[in-house]
């Protein structure tokens, strides 16, 4: 076994949580949570017959939030049903069989049920075990990765991904819009039609001391963009105007996040979001974001056209690939 899992120590805890998992005072929910009234993040209708007013609105929470609430985005709630179920049963399988999927740290490959993955300067833990796996392009895909049980678990995945296309082509194309250039030309810049899917799927444990410890520590994404789905416990908070706040849940919305790559290619006009994830004292969590990234080897760097004299670029140009090492490693970029 790589480390123990959390979903493991979390049935043995009753009223504490091992060292190894206590946040600093700046970083415990329960002392930095803002709990006075704090603003929602936009919520952004794809339905609108008005694309003119969904651009608007996309571009604006994009500049100043770096995060929205997609609602009416075309895929069916039951799709949606159906990925969180098969997902929930694999976390509840016995832990030998999900240690057949363990990942392998050293296989260069963020791939299989884990536990630990950024390194940590501090040395702690985060209260969350976790499986990723590509869903798309199939020349990517690697289903010897993917979970065999439920027997449905392959199926529903392929479904929703083929639902998520088409949302994702909207939401590149309307931002490329709102920065004046190309409609295809965010899609473009983070691989086209090779633009790699990665689903994660988080379970955060019923957690004793939730006011101590985090499901994953303040981040933002490197990805371009990510598509997410909750279930129904409250965990995502946002910072913003140097407060930390809770997402409010609505069912059936995608969590649209700004990712590092869309923020560089944007020259910063686009904001990649600062957010966390916290525990729940009673209930696991879950989260199914799909992590929207360009192939390891495509270089990214501010778009050509947003750049002048009064504009200079603001972040360096370099391959995905070198990213996401820097990014995991907490080296700079």
């Amino acid at each position: 076994m790589e480390v123990d899992r959390v979903q493991s120590i979390a049935s043995s805890m009753i009223d504490y949580i091992p060292s190894e998992f206590v946040r600093s005072e700046k970083e415990r929910p329960g002392t930095t949570t803002h709990l006075g009234p704090a603003p929602d993040i936009p919520t952004v209708d794809l339905s609108d017959p008005d694309f003119g007013q969904v651009l608007q609105k996309m571009v604006k929470a994009s500049k100043e939030w770096g995060i929205f609430q997609l609602v009416n985005h075309g895929i069916p709630e039951e799709v949606i049903r159906k990925l969180q179920a098969v997902g929930k049963e694999f976390f509840e399988l016995p832990q030998e069989e999900k240690e057949a999927y363990a990942r392998d740290p050293n296989s260069g490959s963020l791939e299989g049920y884990g536990t630990k993955l950024q390194k940590d300067l501090d040395g702690k833990k985060s209260w969350v075990d976790f499986f990723f796996h590509i869903v798309w392009p199939p020349s990517r895909i690697n289903f010897a990765v993917w979970p065999k049980k439920p027997a449905a678990y392959r199926e529903c995945n392929e479904e929703y991904t083929k639902y998520l296309h088409d949302v994702v082509d909207k939401i590149l194309g309307a931002l490329s819009e709102g920065l004046g250039v190309e409609r295809n030309t965010l899609k473009n810049a983070v691989g086209g039609q090779n633009l790699e899917y990665m689903l994660k799927i988080n379970y955060y444990p019923p957690c004793p001391r939730p006011d101590l410890t985090l499901g994953v520590v303040q981040h933002t994404d490197m990805s371009a963009l990510t598509l997410l789905v909750p279930n129904e416990v409250q965990g995502l908070q946002v910072f913003k105007d140097g407060i930390w706040f809770d997402a409010k849940y609505i069912p059936n919305a995608l969590i649209v996040h700004i990712g590092d790559q869309i923020e560089i290619l944007s020259n910063g006009i686009y904001k990649s979001v600062l957010h966390r994830s916290t525990v729940n004292k009673e209930k696991a969590r879950m989260s199914w974001p799909v992590f929207c990234e360009p192939p390891p080897e495509t270089v990214v760097g501010p778009i050509p056209e947003l750049l002048g004299e009064d504009n200079p670029p603001k972040f360096k140009t370099k391959s995905f690939k070198d990213y996401q090492y820097c990014k995991l490693n907490k080296l700079p970029q």
